[in-house]
Order: C-alpha cells, then sequence, then structure tokens
C-alpha cells in the first residue's frame, strides 16, 4: 500500500468506545470497537460508573490493533471526542479515582440544593439536573467520601483520555458547557456557580479551544503505539459538536445527531436562550460559536437495543428490505423518548397493538414502530427549535448511525416537511469532524468534497392519523405512571 499520514481518533460514546484510523481527508481507514463497561453502584438509587483504568486498556489494546492493521499510515496526531456530561476524577498524583458516565444520575436527590435554577440557567443556558457533571460530583461528596477526600481534579472524558497521552490537564470549552460550573456566554470557568455547589475552582483545570495543540505523545505511548516521537495530542472535543461539524454547516444550519440520544441544533452567533427553558445553549467547537439545541432523548440506543433482541447477527441493510417488504404500521411504541416542553420524563414505555396478535406483527413491526417514535420525538423537538430561532433554513443536515436507517431519515423529511441532507461518513460523523480538527490544528487544507445523499418530503395519507396515534399512545404511558404515584 502507498505510504500515506493520517490520525488516531479515540472516540468514548456512551454505550461503546471506539479507536479510529483516518487519513487527512477524513476518510476512516480502520475501525476497532468495544462495549464501554459499567458498574451499578448501589449507594443510589440511579447510578453507574466506570473504571478509568479498564476503560484506558481496551482503548490501548484497540490502538494497538489499529495500528499494527495500518502499518503504511503514519501518524501525525492523535485526539480524542467523547460523550457529553460525562467526567474523571482525578487525585493530586494525576491518578484516576473514578469515571461517571453522561447516564449517571447519582446526584438526583441534592437537585433542590440549587435555589435558584433560573439563574443557573441564566448562566449556563440548561436548567440544571442531576444529568450534568457537578450534580454528579455532588453525589460523590455526599456518599463517596473515600473518593472525594481524594479528588483534586475533574476532567471531561475526552480531556482525560487526552492526559492519559500527553499528562497534560486540560478542559475542552463544549464539554465545559456541560459542567454547569462554567459561563456559556463569557466562555469561563463561573466562581459563582462552583460556589452555588460547593465545588472548590481548584479542581477545574486551564480551558483550552478545540484544535489547540496540547502536547507531544509521551514517550512511552510513542513507543507502545509504534508512533514518531514527533506525534501531537490534539484538543477534540464533545461528540455532538465533533459529529456537527462532519456536516460542513454554515451558522444558521439545523443539525440533527442520530446516536445514543438525538440532539437537534441550530449553529447561532450569539447566546440565544428560551424564555421557557426548554432547550440547552452550548459552545461549538468553533471559537466563536454557540449551538442552541432541543433533546429526543434516549433514542439510537433503543434502536441498537432493539437490533441486538431482534436483528442479533443481521446488519442494518437486513432491516430495511424488511421494512421494505412490510410497509404498514401494525404497533406503535413509546420508549421514553424526550419532548423539550414536557416537565419530566416518561419512565414507562413499550409497545401498543391490537388483540388477538395479527399474523402480519412481526420483528420489522417493532423497528418499524421504533423509528416511528424516535422520528415523532425529533418533529417536536426540532418545531420548538424553531419557536426559539427565528430565520429557519429550507433544508436539515443529518449525521449519526441512526441515519443507516434511510426509512427514519424519510420519516423525518416528511414529519418536518423539510429536506433532510446526508453526507458521506455519516455514520461515524464524530470521528470524522474529529479529523477534520486535527487538519485545522495543523494548517492541512483539502479541497476534496464529499457526496450528499437528499431526502425529499413526501406525502403519505396515513402519517398524520400515525402521528396523533403516537401522541395518545405517549400520553397514555405518562398517565399510567401519574395514577400509580398517587
Amino acid at each position: 500500500m502507498t505510504a500515506e499520514t493520517g490520525y488516531l481518533i479515540i472516540d468514548i460514546g456512551t454505550g461503546n468506545v471506539r479507536v479510529a484510523i483516518t487519513n487527512q481527508t477524513s476518510q476512516v481507514l480502520h475501525l476497532e470497537r468495544d462495549n464501554v463497561r459499567y458498574v451499578k453502584d448501589e449507594l443510589y438509587p440511579d447510578a453507574v460508573y466506570f473504571e478509568p483504568n479498564e476503560l484506558w486498556g481496551q482503548i490501548m489494546m484497540m490502538a494497538e490493533k489499529a495500528v499494527s492493521m495500518m502499518p503504511h499510515v503514519n501518524i501525525r496526531a492523535i485526539t480524542a471526542s467523547s460523550q457529553r456530561e460525562g467526567i474523571v476524577l482525578l487525585d493530586d498524583e494525576g491518578k484516576s479515582l473514578i469515571g461517571l458516565s453522561n447516564h449517571d444520575h447519582r446526584g438526583r436527590e441534592w437537585e433542590d440544593m440549587i435555589d435558584d435554577k433560573h439563574y443557573v440557567y441564566s448562566l449556563t443556558g440548561r436548567y440544571p439536573t442531576s444529568l450534568f457533571s457537578a450534580l454528579k460530583v455532588i453525589g460523590i461528596k455526599n456518599r463517596r467520601p473515600e473518593i472525594y477526600s481524594r479528588f483534586a481534579k475533574m476532567l471531561s472524558i475526552s480531556d482525560w483520555a487526552q492526559y492519559q497521552l500527553c499528562g497534560i490537564e486540560s478542559y475542552e470549552h463544549s464539554q465545559a458547557s456541560e459542567t454547569i460550573l462554567y459561563d456559556v456566554e463569557r466562555k469561563c470557568w463561573s466562581k459563582e456557580l462552583c460556589d452555588i455547589f460547593g465545588i472548590n475552582m481548584k479542581v477545574l483545570p486551564e480551558l483550552r479551544n478545540s484544535g489547540t495543540i496540547l502536547g507531544k505523545v509521551s514517550p512511552a505511548y510513542a513507543e507502545r503505539l509504534k508512533l514518531n516521537t514527533d506525534t501531537v495530542v490534539i484538543v477534540g472535543g464533545a461528540d455532538t459538536q465533533l459529529a456537527i461539524k462532519s456536516t460542513k454547516p454554515s451558522v444558521g444550519d439545523i443539525v440533527i445527531v442520530s446516536g445514543t440520544t438525538t440532539p437537534i441544533v441550530k449553529i447561532v452567533n450569539d447566546y440565544v436562550t428560551d424564555i421557557h427553558q426548554r432547550t440547552w445553549t452550548n459552545r461549538h467547537i468553533n471559537a466563536d460559536n454557540f449551538i442552541l439545541e432541543a433533546n429526543a432523548g434516549v433514542t439510537g440506543l433503543n434502536y441498537q437495543r432493539l437490533k441486538e433482541i431482534f436483528y442479533p447477527n443481521e446488519n442494518y441493510d437486513v432491516i430495511e428490505k424488511e421494512l421494505a417488504k412490510s410497509p404498514n404500521c401494525h404497533c406503535v411504541a413509546s420508549l421514553g423518548s424526550l419532548v423539550a416542553e414536557e416537565k419530566s420524563p416518561i419512565i414507562q414505555g413499550g409497545f401498543v397493538f391490537s388483540t388477538p396478535v395479527s399474523h402480519e406483527l412481526s420483528r420489522a413491526s417493532f423497528v418499524r414502530a421504533t423509528l416511528w417514535d424516535i422520528a415523532c420525538s425529533i418533529k417536536e423537538n426540532y418545531e420548538i427549535l424553531c419557536s426559539v430561532s427565528s430565520s429557519i433554513p429550507g433544508f436539515i443536515w443529518a449525521c449519526g448511525g441512526g441515519f443507516q436507517s434511510k426509512v427514519l431519515g424519510q420519516y423525518i423529511a416528511n414529519l418536518t416537511r423539510t429536506k433532510v441532507l446526508i453526507r458521506e461518513g455519516y455514520q461515524q460523523a464524530s470521528v470524522v469532524g474529529a479529523s477534520l480538527v486535527c487538519n485545522e490544528a495543523l494548517g492541512i487544507k483539502t479541497e476534496q468534497e464529499t457526496a450528499i445523499e437528499e431526502l425529499q418530503p413526501q406525502v403519505d395519507k396515513n402519517e398524520h392519523a400515525l402521528y396523533n396515534q403516537w401522541k395518545d399512545v405517549r400520553s397514555s404511558f405518562r398517565q399510567n405512571v401519574m395514577e400509580e404515584m398517587i
């Protein structure tokens, strides 16, 4: 093979961790994947954690394999992407103590410690809940004193991976947006927010822009991975923002990222918030832009788990073919997706179908219902985003693994009545975005343009009735939960 220059990308998601090698045109040359292993923390009603050293061992094994499979690629830089809100706590010697994922809610019991949540929203661009990093730390403080007494530094998961490689602590701005210790508009850590949560500002590292060269890979890792000693570590960022970057959007564009959750975002120049506090406002990985976001919640993870149940040994093409053979909807799903204007999530869900069970009900029926649930919740959140921000473009960019289902993409185009654009490389959007960041950091310009698939909205006379049926099923699950609480 012809020698070429490339990058090693570490992408730590909620469900799995990936290590990829890309070239400088952001083509994914090789990818290794493994599951992130979580442990339930019995000291809290709803808490999980991961062992950072175990996860790093997985990453290194995958990195060694990836490099060995691509001996013709000269790795010039390494960067990292990771799930938002997740953090790793370090001691004063830089040793990892515990990893807390974005779906760790150990801080939920202490949400009421915040006297003025509206004021916190005004500074952070998000209504403060246990999803965000500060309340994870509060949970550790109140019930894990053996860890909290040693706690000296907090890093996002991507910044932790970069620290492992070069020994330099930092926190990237898009990741800092998720801590609720960061003033999003002013682009800095906030002493006022730290005081609200009783967290010492000394635990927060220096902020760095995405695309900054952090330092060189340590000699030990350069030797282990057979890299040149001048290989650099580049600051990456939050997986959502890097995925957005892969679509190459402009300010004002709307992007849907279909991953474990589904953010629906608009890139804006100014710090915009919602008077009803339904949306989030984040820093983008571009130095001066913001991301206005509504989020459909856990969506892609539902699809992935149902695939594992119904299609454990088949690829997504098999699912699409079966969906094409069975175009009618024989059941309706509500699986915990979120709508931004709802004050609380629906914690029960399932599938509703007529009885006795029809002979037409198949495994594809359950997948179709799941995709419809995802698409309907995206429509609802898209409309909320449009109501908060004016000047809506006549198209939507789409990326992320969920768009391996063309049925999902078409549903979204139909429900939003808007053209959907899917750029080549969408399946590994965070990896592609990270590769683009490496190019920018090293001053490398590539002119290669990628193909774009267009999904035009189609008129389906049945979809309006199906949409109303979805709303009714969703309402019934919410009512059931309320009745059980009485």
